[in-house]
């Protein structure tokens, strides 16, 4: 049972065989007088110091509350370093190499200098308010909600492993960044047109696929021959050719998902006169890692000395041209060194060939679940949110469809009109719906 001990004064045995507690010179008025204890559900009797004896027995008494209803937490377990729970965390998370290094990129240059060194119990909600503001003014909404999720990944982790009895991050007053999409826009079809005139003839038919099919940059690169399936006009997305670091792997495209996308018969003509004119290249990378399982693929595309397209180098010798030469972006200017470069930003990346994509297909009658499926994201509302604003208008539909009850109602009206006349001034006509008169 929860006391509380009083650490000034100590039990003396009188010369008649009881005790009283006499002043202890050692200790008297020395640190916090009174201890609250309590006993752990291990059995074991545990201690705690405070200035009073109330407060002693309330915090004893609410330890042994919380030991009878499931709910105790060791005092001590909060004292832990939240880099001493990041490195579990981390460690414990089965994600791919690619994630890995960006959640680690977060942790060096955000959570960690910021966090790091303090015990997990010492956290407040405040702080990482505070925090989170300062990365979204400084780094803006994608940096924070990044680094956002590495810091309550640990909290989580300190929380389910009983280190801390709440996480500070899931606190009301901790606002979130919020995902925030841009309005995208598509670009228009003479556009798509120029760029894809722009690439050299080998490598033509990479935006033509990235605007017929939507994929992404890296599921084109590690398109292999035996992915275009002609008899069932599909293309199935297996793999992409993915960055870690500064290396290069073959893994499943992102969101661990493989895909069948439609294939127009236009795009499986151009597939087979590119196939017959520039052949195959067999490219062997390691599967997802840089340890992975060597795996061996007949890729659609490669440079001409036989080397896997990398999207670095893609972007600087093929892709930012073309856009430059079909007038997307200006022409490139020379740095201080006499190197070209060129005025691009995120907005105008192989990206936009997918959002054209989508313009054309919501246009055309697809509904945002089949094209979900079609891009490879990882939920329809994340499609719908992204491009609800390409929806056809419902405007025109709405005022048509009234327009046609209207008529009707016109017409019914004018028939009452017509049964007045010829009957006389005294007929009243049943009531047989809806009247403007």
């Amino acid at each position: 049972m929860a006391f509380a001990k009083d650490q000034w004064t100590r039990a003396v045995a009188q010369p008649d065989g009881s005790m009283k507690r006499e002043r202890n010179d050692k200790r008297w008025g020395r640190g916090k007088r009174w201890l609250g204890v309590w006993t752990d559900p291990n059995g074991q009797e545990r201690s705690k110091a405070f200035d009073t004896k109330t407060d002693a027995m309330r915090y004893a008494s609410g330890k042994e509350t919380d030991r009878d209803r499931g709910d105790y937490l060791d005092p001590n377990a909060g004292k832990v370093r939240l880099e001493e729970v990041w490195a579990r965390w981390i460690k414990a998370r089965k994600i791919d190499p690619a994630s890995e290094i960006q959640y680690e990129s977060k942790w060096r240059l955000h959570v960690g200098p910021a966090f790091g060194k303090r015990m997990v119990k010492s956290l407040l909600p405040s702080e990482i308010g505070v925090w989170l503001t300062q990365l979204i003014d400084t780094y803006g909404q994608s940096t924070a909600r990044s680094a956002f999720l590495v810091l309550n990944g640990c909290l989580e982790l300190a929380a389910a492993d009983e280190l801390i009895k709440r996480n500070p991050a899931q606190s009301r007053i901790v606002k979130k960044p919020a995902r925030r999409f841009s309005k995208v826009v598509a670009w228009a079809d003479d556009t798509v047109e120029r760029i894809i005139a722009a690439h050299p003839e080998r490598y033509r038919l990479i935006p033509t696929i990235g605007s017929a099919a939507g994929l992404r940059q890296g599921e084109i690169f590690g398109l292999s021959i035996e992915d275009f399936d002609f008899d069932e006009m599909e293309i199935r997305v297996r793999r992409q050719v993915k960055r870690l670091g500064r290396q290069w792997v073959f893994a499943l495209p992102k969101n661990d998902k493989e895909r069948a996308v439609p294939m127009p018969p236009r795009l499986a003509d151009l597939a087979r006169e590119h196939i017959d004119t520039f052949g195959t290249k067999v490219i062997t990378m390691p599967w997802e890692k840089l340890d992975g399982d060597l795996q061996e693929h007949e890729l659609l595309f490669a440079w001409s000395d036989g080397r896997a397209l990398r999207a670095d180098l893609y972007n600087l010798l093929i892709w930012k041209p073309a856009i430059a030469t079909a007038g997307v972006i200006p022409p490139p200017a020379k740095d201080a060194r006499g190197r070209l470069r060129y005025k691009a930003d995120y907005t105008t990346g192989m990206h936009a060939l997918r959002h054209y994509y989508a313009s054309v297909t919501l246009s055309d009658g697809v509904n945002i679940r089949e094209l979900s499926e079609y891009l490879g994201h990882h939920d329809p509302g994340f499609t719908l949110q992204m491009y609800t604003h390409m929806l056809p208008s419902s405007h025109e539909r709405a005022r048509q469809a009234v327009d046609r009850r209207l008529a009707r109602l016109d017409l019914r009206l004018t028939e009452q009109r017509r049964s007045r006349l010829q009957i006389g001034p005294g007929y009243d006509p049943p009531d047989n719906g809806p009247s403007l008169l």
